[in-house]
């Protein structure tokens, strides 16, 4: 069937609601398909690229997103969705690939990024088919139908990856995902230097209670006064609504935390990220207990100080993320590094061929980190 694809409008929203509903039910965990306020806001702020697709009689029948992040040059694919009577017709992906040349179109954007859900290869195979590479896979990263995985992947404008900034060394945790990638996006690290990892650290319990300040405006406020330049913070599409704060004033924690999705974003740390060394484990805690089960922080590929505090602390290597970040003429590299206090489970994921690297590579992770050999063979 043949359908027009238009642009959002603010009298679109009560429909689009309805159809976020057709397809997802009352699980959909994102605001953009669920509160009508921030659907009006991105409809007419300047920030999305906002695609509909109507039938000739004027049904709403599919939807997709970019968002984007002033001045960060990275967007964010969300929202598509296709009304179940619609499926199998090919209008996910030419959705998609329209999104996404209207994105990119701009000449402001350096990549777009994709978080997708596991539970078929459906959606895998709809970016891929539109240019987007594999980055990695984050186990237990939102709950939709229960508790679900996702996979990362994004799509880039001509020459960045030609464009990046070299690595000198990483720490040699990483040296499965590198491998990965190597795979599925043919970035090359065998020039990167491996850095052994140090002592892991969760055993250590002692640390004080983490504060936990749930004020998102005050939150904003102090974040902007922590980092006041545009080069100071880099964690595309979050902002932080919650401080962990140590008791005894050594770091504040700046994170997006999302108890309906169950997800915590560990957005900024000042006065930097290794700060947070061998607090990692309250921190973790005071999270959980605010309803996230599962929680991430963006690191410099480069920064291998701060590496080595996170993967010491339970936090595993999961996706990364070549030229996520333009500094002058060069791209630099980014890690997910991801943490879950749930059993992880994959007999319900679909991950196609392209992904099997990356799962491969969590899984010989989390194994050095959860189950080491040494203890293995007392």
């Amino acid at each position: 069937m043949s359908v027009v694809l238009a642009p959002a409008a603010i009298q679109d929203v009560a429909e689009l609601r309805q159809l976020y509903f057709d397809v997802y039910g009352h699980g959909y965990p994102v605001p953009l398909g669920s509160d009508p306020a921030v659907m009006r806001r991105l409809v007419s702020d300047g920030t999305a690229h906002w695609l509909t697709a109507r039938t000739p009689q004027g049904d709403l029948v599919g939807s997709a997103v970019v968002q984007t992040d002033p001045g960060d040059r990275v967007g964010k694919l969300v929202g598509l969705a296709v009304h179940p009577a619609h499926r199998g017709e090919g209008l996910a992906s030419r959705l998609t690939g329209a999104v996404c040349a209207e994105a990119f179109g701009t000449g402001r954007l350096d990549s777009v990024y994709a978080t997708v859900r596991v539970v078929t290869e459906g959606p895998q195979n709809v970016v891929v088919r539109n240019g987007f590479r594999p980055l990695g896979l984050m186990p237990n990263a939102v709950e939709v139908e229960g508790c679900e995985s996702l996979a990362l992947f994004a799509r880039y404008a001509d020459g960045v990856l030609e464009h990046r900034a070299p690595v000198d060394h990483v720490p040699e945790r990483l040296t499965a995902l590198l491998s990965a990638a190597a795979c599925g996006i043919g970035v090359d690290y065998t020039g990167t230097g491996r850095v052994p990892a140090r002592p892991a650290t969760r055993a250590a319990t002692a640390a004080e209670p983490i504060e936990l300040i749930a004020a998102p405006a005050f939150v904003r406020r102090r974040f902007v006064e922590r980092f006041p330049g545009p080069d100071d913070r880099f964690f595309p599409l979050h902002t932080p609504n919650a401080l962990l704060v140590a008791a005894d004033g050594g770091f504040e924690a700046y994170a997006d935390l999302d108890p309906l999705a169950g997800g915590c974003a560990l957005v900024a740390v000042h006065p930097r990220p290794a700060a947070v060394a061998g607090a990692l484990e309250a921190l973790m805690t005071a999270v959980t207990r605010a309803g996230a089960d599962y929680a991430e922080t963006l690191l410099p590929l480069a920064d291998t100080e701060a590496l080595d505090v996170f993967l010491a602390s339970g936090f595993v290597p999961s996706a990364v993320y070549p030229a996520m970040r333009r500094i002058g003429d060069r791209f630099h590299d980014y890690v997910v590094l991801s943490r879950t206090s749930r059993q992880i489970d994959f007999r319900t994921t679909a991950v196609s061929p392209l992904l099997q690297p990356y799962l491969r590579a969590y899984l010989t992770a989390w194994t050095a980190t959860y189950l080491p050999l040494h203890e293995v063979s007392r």
